[in-house]
């Protein structure tokens, strides 16, 4: 399938490499490639992630770190809305 990514998944995931990286680059770069194969993975079975807490969406944890991976399945496209702490307030909508 097709992968589409909305703004502020890519800003969310730059947000991400950025605050790891003030401590830690590496760790950084290894947690960006997770979440990065986690999505790659997503859009080659998209049905393999739990139902989503926001209708019409899915959820895909990401190994080894606390992101979850928000997405939808809409027109032969997987379409990554959001890479979200596991700790954080779940938004109502995306």
């Amino acid at each position: 399938m097709k992968l589409r990514w909305a703004l502020p998944a890519v800003n969310q995931l730059r947000e991400i490499y950025d605050y790891i990286a003030e401590d830690n680059p590496a760790a950084a770069l290894r947690t960006v490639e997770r979440i990065r194969l986690t999505i790659r993975q997503a859009s080659r079975i998209p049905y393999a992630g739990r139902t989503g807490r926001v209708g019409g969406t899915r959820e895909a944890a990401v190994p080894g770190t606390s992101y979850i991976v928000v997405y939808r399945v809409l027109e032969n496209a997987v379409h990554v809305l959001a890479i979200l702490h596991g700790a954080r307030k779940w938004p109502e909508s995306f």
